[in-house]
């Protein structure tokens, strides 16, 4: 609950959240939420959450969805309001392969729902936004973000519950 609170406070006017590896940010985070400043106590948090230990993936058909997505001419990508340790991290966790593009807020310079993240990521993967549609789990962030780039949106936990359901919607089939 702390977190949470600390999290969604307002950071700074126009200053963005993650700037470089989002340290400062974190920092700030961690310190408003436990109350703890020991800089050797933000380190050791700090690290765990750059290694695969610290995340799971959410989906147990993810890899073959995406390998299906690929197969039919499907362009993905990622489109994160994260720090640079992001690629890194999503090496680690061996799933950096199931994407062509990778748009990350702290890379980007904008966080959703800013719309110029959403466009990007469109730039990266060379289509159009009336051509793609954004899976993501916060209606404002994600929904409406994408909605104002001109993409279609879906949110996960209530228009969709599967990256298997996603991938039907668009048409395409999943075999394990």
């Amino acid at each position: 609950m702390r977190y949470r609170r600390a999290y969604e406070q307002p950071w700074g006017g126009s200053r963005l959240r993650y700037v470089d590896d989002g340290r400062t940010f974190w920092q700030h985070i961690v310190t408003s939420s436990t109350g703890c400043s020991d800089a050797q106590y933000f380190e050791e948090l700090y690290q765990y959450f750059m290694t695969e230990k610290a995340w799971k993936l959410c989906d147990p058909d993810a890899e073959s969805v995406f390998k299906a997505l690929r197969k039919a001419g499907v362009k993905t990508a990622v489109v994160s309001n994260f720090d640079t340790r992001l690629r890194p991290l999503l090496q680690a966790l061996k799933c950096d392969h199931w994407f062509d593009a990778v748009a990350v807020s702290a890379e980007v310079a904008a966080e959703k729902p800013n719309p110029i993240i959403f466009l990007k990521a469109c730039e990266l993967l060379g289509v159009k936004p009336e051509e793609a549609v954004h899976v993501g789990d916060d209606r404002r962030n994600d929904i409406w973000g994408a909605r104002d780039a001109g993409c279609d949106a879906w949110l996960w936990g209530s228009d969709v519950r599967s990256f298997k359901e996603v991938a039907e919607r668009i048409g395409v089939e999943v075999t394990k």
